[in-house]
């Protein structure tokens, strides 16, 4: 973002926008997996009891993490590598 203090133009808020979003559907996605990979096996084996609540527990506690993580990477990332001059260049100089 080269406008610091300033108006952010249409595209760079488009860019914000677009990386937002690609933040929480990369992070829900990701959180989904590793809840039905620690999780899923409570189901699968029809478990009961305190197997099934450890299990389900620690794949909900698990999912949040890895959900937050996700999408402070993708936002930090994106803030400090910012974007190329040129749409669809990665070189300035190119």
């Amino acid at each position: 973002m080269t406008n610091h203090g300033g108006r952010r133009t249409q595209g760079e808020r488009d860019a914000i926008t677009v990386e937002i979003g690609y933040a929480l559907c990369s992070a829900v996605f990701a959180a989904a997996v590793l809840f039905g990979a620690v999780a899923g096996p409570a189901w699968i084996f029809g478990l009961t009891g305190g197997v099934r609540s450890v299990l389900v527990g620690a794949g909900t506690v698990l999912a949040v993490v890895v959900f937050l993580v996700r999408v402070a990477a993708v936002l930090l990332r994106f803030g400090r590598d910012g974007q190329p001059s040129q749409p669809g260049r990665t070189n300035p100089d190119s």
